[in-house]
């Protein structure tokens, strides 16, 4: 009985992590997109656009990243 109701606790935790995992990851990529067509839109910084460009990169690396951990919800040590 107790394992059964952890096991339920451990799919809902996995659950919660996959779904935050997920909207980071999101969050963080869509930040590295628009650094990215910032200056199609003519918005402009007061960066270098080789700094913008490897912020970009960055944040869409980091983006994947998050998005593939919440697909795979490896998050136990077993």
């Amino acid at each position: 009985m107790s394992t059964d109701l952890e096991e339920k606790r451990r799919r809902s935790y996995s659950a919660r992590r996959a779904i935050m995992d997920y909207g980071m990851g999101m969050t963080i990529a869509a930040f590295g997109v628009f650094f990215l067509v910032a200056p199609y839109f003519k918005i402009e910084f007061d960066i270098d656009p080789l700094m913008r460009y490897l912020f970009s990169g960055l944040c869409l690396l980091y983006g994947g990243f998050r998005i593939y951990r919440g697909y795979k919800k490896n998050y136990f040590n077993e």
